[in-house]
Order: C-alpha cells, then structure tokens, then sequence
C-alpha cells in the first residue's frame, strides 16, 4: 500500500490482493480507466474527520472489517429472493447478488420496444461503444474516494437506454442483493443509465438483503437525461443492520428535462450518500425527495449537491429525517447557481423528527450563489412530536402510541409525495415503520 489512509491491515489486505488484476480486463479504454481510478483512490486514501466533507461521519467500521470481493457468483434462488424486502414490485426486474447480474432471478418481460435493458459487464463485451462516451464521465471519483474506489473494482452492473421519443408505461425495477455467505464481503455495483431526447422512464433502484447478512456496498449510478425528456429515479436503501452503505448518484441534465428523486435510507448500520445533480441546459428542473430513518446506533450520512449551471432552472429539494435511539445524521445541502444562470428557482429545505433525547442530527442547508436575478431559499428544523397535536388526537380517544404513529406517518408521507409506484410506495411506509418504536416518549431512547 503506499498510502498510510488505506494502511489499516483489515481493509489494506484485500486491496493489496486485488492491485494487480485491476485494469487487466476489458477494453484498453475501460482498462486505462480502472487503473486510473485506482491510483486516485491511492492518492487520495479513505476519508477521514479531517476532510471537511467526513466531518461528522467516521468510516474507521468499513476499514476495520477485513471484507473480501466475493471470486464465485452466490447460490440463490427465488425462494431465497422472496425473503429479502422490497423483492417483488410487480414490475420488470433485473437481479444483482453482490454486484453481479443474476439473469435466473430477473424478469425482463414487459418493457417497451427499443428499450435496452441489461448486464454493464455484457454490454461492454459485446457493444462497447455505447458505454464509453458516458461511463465515469458524470460521477466525480476524480475527489471522491468511494467513487474512485467502484470505478477501480466494479465487476457489472445495470446498462439501461432510452431511445429517443420512447416512453416505459411500466417502472423498470434494480433490485442489489448483498449477502455474506460466511465471510463479509464487498461489492461495487455500477449502474448506467442513458435516456434519450424526449423520452420518459420512472426507475426503482433497491438495496437489500437477508437478515443477519454482514456485507460492505459500495455503488455509483450514473444518469443521463436526454433535453425534454423525463426521469423519476427512487432510490431504496433497506439493508441489513449489519451492513455498511456508501452510494452515490450522479446525473447530467439537458434543456427542459425534468429529473424527480427520492432517496430513501432505512437500513445499515452505517449509511452515506452522494447526490449530485447539473443542471446543464435553460429550463431544466429537478425535485430531490429524501426520507432516512435511523434507531439504535445506526449512523446516516446525506451529502447532496444541485448544480444550476444554465439559467431558467428550477429545483426543489426537500429531505425528512426520523430518529429514535441513539441514531446520528448528517444532512449536507449545497445548491450552486453559477455565473450567468439568471433566473433560477432554487428551494431546499430539511425537517428531522427527534423521537429520542439521545438522537442527534447535524444539518447544513447551503447557497452559493454567483448571479443577481434569482430566488433561492433554504432552512432546517429539528423538534419533537407535536405536543398540541398528539393532546388533540388523544382527545378524541386515541391512544398514546397510536397517535404517535399517526404523527409519524404523516410526517414521513410528505417524503413520499412523488412515488408514485404503489408497490414501493407501500413497502417504504412498512419498513419505516417497524424501524421506529412509537410507544417511547422523546425524552427516552427507545
């Protein structure tokens, strides 16, 4: 190793292993991209409390667990599949197991004519010069060391293209499957996702697994949205309490695109998300939803940046937090509006919902703005249940811990406003709910 951040013999081993195969396999271009992010993520080591972006964050759980990248695909079949939350969402799926496309567990029937659909490995064995223009192109691993470190080890991952002018009736499902197996172990999956001018798909993209299972994920997705075009990506962590998360999402705006997100958190014992969206054309808008649940010890961590890059843009951003116990979150909110982009409509705001004394949040709304004729606004809330609302709820017979869970409800469902796929939808507002004990009071940690 010749960096002393990546020096902790139980993460350093496995990276030691793995050096030489890196940028040996593919394309010379993908190969030459590999081994350039490898050196990167050697140059810039794993984050630490000193770097003013893991200030509130410490990663020493990943290094310190010796996780290996799995040689042989898992044993597992649908019965296996129908055990993992959020498995079944009634519409087309493709599988991954611990980063790699599992085509006995996906079911592709379905989609609409001319969507392409399938395994990034297979793509670039067999049509390479569809992913190249756009793989590592959008998702900064230059600063980035997570990013780095996927684009260095990633094996496959999902490769979905819009044509333009196409419209996908049915949401496409990507469902990541992490296990252990015995050993913990770290995957990379990479996801791609290019939609043409004019077009329009609506995309789930899960992370779960079975109970118990002890893993280390580490994912990118990468989105290109085509001028005019619509995309609406949800994002579902529900991993194991075990397991440890990071994930970033970048996309890459045209003129008049429209881009809706929900990122939602509910899972891992330790979770970090990257969000980046660029507005790169006049009349582009995008909504950021975001929903994280934490209990116990659980720590999240949301780092979200909105680039106004032309002007005429709007975005609207709007991130909700639930903790009990003695979880901890980080909300970092950064909205940029470069020189020249008049007129832009930015709004970005972050409520968190204390159900614990020894619950602690750190929030961070932030403006940069470089032009004059704009309308920006940001904030940030932290309290408990509403005193007034639960006595109200109580009077008309209600119990305690249901009226509770009535408050929490409704202040999650305002999170959940742009999902409009039922089966997801539903399965979020369950997961939440058994991850939060509505029976404590706020100064007690449940």
């Amino acid at each position: 190793m010749r960096n002393a951040a990546v020096s902790n013999p139980a993460f350093a081993d496995e990276l030691r292993r793995l050096e030489p195969e890196i940028g040996q396999v593919g394309p010379l271009w993908l190969r030459r991209l590999q081994g350039a992010a490898f050196e990167r993520f050697m140059t810039l080591g794993l984050p630490t409390p000193q770097d003013e972006q893991w200030r509130q964050t410490s990663i020493s759980p990943i290094a310190a667990t010796a996780y290996r990248r799995t040689a042989d695909r898992v044993d597992m079949d649908r019965r296996d599949l129908d055990r993992i939350p959020l498995a079944d969402l009634g519409c087309p799926r493709l599988v991954f197991v611990d980063g790699r496309f599992a085509a006995h567990l996906s079911r592709l029937d379905g989609l609409s004519a001319g969507i392409r659909v399938g395994s990034l490995r297979d793509a670039l064995a067999e049509r390479p010069q569809d992913v190249q223009p756009h793989l590592g192109a959008h998702a900064n691993w230059q600063d980035r060391s997570f990013a780095a470190l996927n684009t260095a080890l990633f094996e496959d991952g999902a490769l979905v293209i819009v044509p333009r002018g196409a419209d996908l009736e049915r949401p496409l499902h990507i469902l990541h499957v992490g296990s252990s197996a015995g050993v913990p172990r770290v995957s990379s999956p990479r996801c791609l996702v290019l939609v043409g001018e004019q077009a329009r798909i609506s995309i789930a993209e899960t992370f779960a697994a079975p109970d118990g299972a002890a893993y280390f994920t580490n994912a990118v997705t990468e989105i290109v949205v085509g001028a005019g075009s619509e995309v609406a990506h949800w994002r579902v962590q529900c991993d194991a309490e075990q397991a440890h998360h990071v994930g970033a999402l970048d996309v890459h705006q045209a003129r008049d695109s429209r881009f809706r997100s929900l990122n939602a958190s509910l899972g891992a014992a330790l979770t970090r998300n990257d969000i980046s969206v660029v507005l790169d054309g006049e009349g582009a808008e995008c909504t950021l939803d975001g929903l994280y649940v934490a209990r116990n010890r659980q720590h999240v961590d949301n780092h979200t940046t909105i680039d106004h890059a032309r002007p005429h843009a709007v975005s609207h951003e709007r991130y909700k937090g639930i903790l009990a116990g003695s979880a901890r979150a980080v909300f970092h909110g950064r909205i940029i509006v470069r020189k020249g982009s008049q007129q832009t409509d930015a709004k970005q705001s972050n409520r968190n919902l204390l159900l614990s004394g020894d619950a602690v949040v750190h929030t961070r709304p932030q403006l940069e703005i470089y032009a004059d004729d704009v309308r920006c606004t940001h904030g940030a809330t932290i309290g408990h249940l509403d005193e007034d609302s639960l006595f109200y709820l109580r009077s008309r017979g209600i119990g305690l811990a249901e009226a509770r869970g009535v408050l929490i409800h409704a202040f999650a469902a305002g999170a959940l406003g742009g999902l409009s796929l039922r089966s997801l939808r539903e399965g979020v507002e369950t997961e939440a709910a058994a991850r939060v004990d509505v029976g404590a009071s706020p100064g007690e940690a449940p």
